[in-house]
């Protein structure tokens, strides 16, 4: 598999958080079109620097060869937020070849030693066997370079968008309302939606809430401005090999930060696994039945399942709590709630309902898995998350929270709601006919952004003609961004 790519335009920051609230609180593909290769993409729109530039390389690694080669792509440049440092920042053009496949080549052995790995998508047995097929997860050979102010902003919110997720999942009628016209023409959230519904009807309260968050970020290239692109509140991936990732760039950054004129102190630390295993454990402890278990909702094939091992092992290493392993189909096939409402899988009381599938159709090929959906929301067992907050992580109802006066049904502090809407991006609805006819005039301003998860839904307009993309690669047009979304990063602080 290839390394990642890194483009020296920041890629969206991946922010976890996690928040537990209590009753007494409050691979890499390219582009389906055959029309414009990626590389002449991001020259169209990526903006010519003014000064300070910050020079990278796009690596691929072959792997077909016995020695890794590195591939040199474009590079780009951007301007240092209030700086005058001509000297550029980790630039890759000084440095010899022969040094950087020798870091390239440390990296794989590093990544191999601990644990940086999915499974291999050529290996029929990679997504249902552990230790079968696995190759080194995609990612940057160096960490991103990243302002420093704007990645204490990203920290500093992440608690109060973890009150909003849950005051909004709180009021029923707004989440209705605000997806009743989204429910007439997508039949997965009208599903969802009907779900909820059931759960409003008898009145179910979740005493015990649980949230593992993800905000992700882009920085803008004109205002200087850390933008939300979206919060992720169901099946929020890569704590595990994210934090592994930032200590790979440590270690690179250790051994050949005098080579980079790059100090490995200024890269910080990642303890998304420990973090999200630690909340895992406290709202177990919450759930107060020593013999119950944590389960995770899992795919039936999962490439990458040892993302979630990694905090399967911190859960039982650190809080000797035990994890297992459930697809909705088998969740469907041996659940069952008793009377004072303790979901049973195989035999085993759920505590915590860790979902890390259900968040799009194909999680739902059969009536057996929405019945298997329907049964946990049912149970005591705490949902990470509950039907609600999933709900809450759709893209329109961060749409609808954008809009003026919205925020103030939820949030108190006139500062924390100035603090969410400096970080929120220009997200309109279909509805808006001026939005509309801006569009159809102007389409590379704008990419349509769906009601789906897990990425490869981004729709982009080059030249008035429709380009689907994967995940990989996207563009912001309006902002003029370029960001990469392959693998998972770690940045450095300027």
């Amino acid at each position: 598999m290839g390394v990642g790519c890194s483009s020296s335009l920041p890629p969206t920051v991946n922010n976890p958080h996690c928040s537990i609230t209590f009753p007494h609180t409050s691979a890499h593909t390219n582009p389906t079109s055959n029309h414009l290769p990626i590389n002449w993409l991001a020259r169209a729109h990526l903006q010519k620097p003014t000064k300070s530039p910050i020079s990278k390389r796009l690596f691929t690694l072959d792997s077909a060869r016995k020695t890794p080669t590195l591939k040199c792509g474009r590079t780009a440049q951007m301007e240092i937020e209030g700086g005058s440092d001509s000297k550029p920042i980790l630039d890759l053009h000084s440095l010899d070849d022969n040094l950087v496949q020798k870091m390239v080549y440390d990296a794989l052995v590093w990544s191999s030693l601990h644990g940086l790995v999915v499974g291999d998508r050529n290996v029929q047995r990679s997504g249902t066997v552990p230790g079968v097929g696995m190759v080194h997860a995609p990612f940057a050979l160096l960490p991103t370079v990243f302002p420093e102010n704007q990645w204490k902003l990203a920290c500093e919110v992440a608690p109060i968008f973890n009150e909003l997720v849950d005051r909004v999942s709180l009021d029923g009628k707004f989440l209705q309302e605000s997806l009743s016209r989204t429910k007439k023409v997508d039949a997965f959230t009208s599903r969802l939606l009907d779900i909820h519904s059931k759960m409003l009807e008898i009145n179910k309260k979740e005493e015990i809430r649980l949230g593992l968050h993800r905000s992700d970020y882009m920085l803008d290239e004109k205002t200087k401005l850390l933008l939300q692109i979206e919060l992720n509140t169901i099946s929020t991936s890569f704590p595990g090999l994210g934090s592994v990732v930032s200590e790979l760039h440590r270690s690179l950054l250790k051994n050949y930060g005098e080579h980079l004129g790059c100090d490995v102190n200024c890269t910080p630390s990642n303890d998304a696994a420990n973090r999200f295993s630690e909340a895992l454990a406290k709202a177990w402890i919450e759930y107060n039945n020593p013999k119950a278990v944590i389960m995770v909702v899992v795919q039936p094939e999962e490439r990458n399942m040892y993302d979630q091992h990694w905090l399967s092992f911190n859960l039982k290493e650190r809080h000797n709590v035990t994890m297992i392993r459930k697809t909705m189909a088998e969740i469907d096939k041996e659940g069952e709630i008793q009377p004072d409402g303790t979901l049973l899988v195989g035999g085993h009381a759920i505590a915590v309902i860790y979902f890390r599938a259900g968040y799009a159709p194909t999680d739902y090929p059969s009536e057996a898995e929405w019945r298997a959906r329907l049964l946990m929301e049912h149970s005591s067992a705490i949902k990470c998350p509950s039907i609600s907050y999933h709900l809450t992580g759709t893209k329109k109802i961060q749409q609808e929270l954008a809009k003026p006066n919205v925020l103030e049904k939820f949030i108190d502090n006139k500062e924390d709601i100035a603090k969410l809407r400096k970080c929120f991006a220009g997200l309109w609805s279909l509805d808006d006919a001026d939005i509309v006819d801006t569009a159809i005039e102007k389409p590379h301003l704008f990419v349509m952004k769906p009601q789906r998860e897990g990425g490869g839904e981004l729709t982009f307009w080059i030249n008035r003609h429709p380009l689907p993309l994967s995940f990989v690669l996207a563009f912001h047009m309006l902002t003029g961004l370029f960001y990469c979304l392959q693998g998972t990063i770690s940045m450095v602080m300027m």
